[in-house]
């Protein structure tokens, strides 16, 4: 049999079909050497891959410092080789400080606790300190302030209720239900609150047990409060010490009234349905002046708590008054002009400090001062 090459470069048989094209080799290597070269390429900008084969571990040399406490084990002994002693102080250690105590997080209380009213205490104060209401320190005390928070005296001790709502005394007789009812509170409230211990299938309360009632309220027994005297004839208030015949007329008010005293910011009590007047901070013998004009309807001594007391009709359904003085200056009867001086301050009757306790009365009904007083 005779070959013959064919035109690619290649030999033929006598059929015709060639051998592979002499370029094909070629192109093998090329494709080859491409991807070598993608290889190295590849390794070339990103050595991390190369580098993330483990490393063979160094050879450690332990220092003399550190192995000279360690024991020499002779081989095939059996024993097992013990650690090595730290000595205190080197690097090696670490050394903390005993703490001798325990810090307890601070938890709000469930249960009543005493405070002792001190100089510049007020109701208001004292109640912005326990984060409660007002009323819920008055109502905690009645047999000590009688629904009055001019009562408030220093070295009273006062009892603190856990929260917001009424400490009640149980009596014999008394039901959940009912005091929960009388108080306008919901008796599950009594059940679960944890100070009243109570034994939810079986609550029975002691005659004598302070029981919290929470979210409980109930209305003011505000016989303390000083009746409003109308100008008038003898025998108007004539059961009341300090009063006198003012049916002569007098100055008549503007209807407009400024601060009786210099300073404006409230010392202790403010405004609310507890003790209706503010209590303006003032020093011991400040000036007071008249809010507006009118007649001095009363000017003497009052034993509810006020002490040294003055108040003024001003002929328009407005009447103010002004107490805890230290002096008055002023007397029963006589017409008084906006800005006239009629005392001073003090803290006389039951206070805690000197003040100016100021009410503001509309048709005999109380009104809160910072309705008709300019701003502070």
């Amino acid at each position: 049999m005779k070959l013959k090459p064919t035109n690619t470069g290649g030999q033929a048989d006598e059929s015709g079909r060639g051998n592979p094209p002499a370029w094909l080799p070629w192109l093998l290597w090329g494709v080859a050497i491409a991807m070598v070269a993608l290889v190295v390429f590849i390794l070339v900008r990103h050595p991390v891959i190369a580098a993330s084969a483990p490393a063979p571990a160094a050879p450690v040399s332990a220092s003399p410092a550190k192995t000279q406490n360690i024991p020499s084990i002779p081989a095939n002994s059996g024993k097992v080789a013990g650690l090595p002693d730290l000595v205190p102080g080197s690097p090696d250690s670490v050394s903390r400080e005993a703490i001798g105590h325990t810090t307890i997080p601070d938890r709000p209380s469930v249960n009543p606790t005493t405070y002792l009213v001190s100089t510049g205490d007020s109701v208001f104060s004292v109640a912005d300190q326990f984060k409660l209401f007002p009323e819920s320190i008055l109502w905690a005390n009645y047999t000590v302030l009688k629904d009055n928070p001019d009562l408030l005296s220093i070295g009273q001790v006062l009892t603190i209720p856990p929260t917001n709502g009424v400490l009640y005394k149980w009596k014999d007789g008394d039901t959940i239900d009912a005091i929960a009812g009388q108080y306008k509170a919901k008796a599950q409230d009594i059940m679960l609150w944890p100070g009243n211990n109570l034994d939810l299938l079986n609550p029975v309360i002691t005659p004598g047990t302070l029981v919290m009632i929470p979210g409980g309220r109930r209305a003011f027994q505000q016989t303390w409060v000083v009746p409003t005297i109308p100008r008038g004839p003898a025998g108007v208030m004539s059961t009341i010490a300090g009063t006198c015949n003012t049916g002569a007329g007098g100055a008549y008010g503007t209807g407009t009234f400024m601060w009786p005293v210099t300073s404006h910011y409230i010392s202790g009590n403010d405004y609310w349905s507890g003790h209706l007047a503010i209590d303006i901070g003032a020093t011991l013998g400040l000036p007071v002046v008249a809010a507006d004009s009118g007649v001095v309807v009363f000017s003497g001594w009052n034993a509810n708590g006020y002490g040294n007391m003055i108040m003024i009709d001003h002929g328009n359904g407005f009447q103010t008054l002004y107490a805890h003085l230290s002096a008055r200056f002023v007397a029963c009867g006589q017409s008084v002009y906006k800005g006239t001086t009629i005392g001073a301050a003090g803290s006389t009757g039951n206070s805690t400090g000197p003040h100016l306790h100021f009410e503001i009365r509309l048709m005999g009904g109380f009104v809160n001062p910072h309705a008709y007083l300019p701003p502070p």
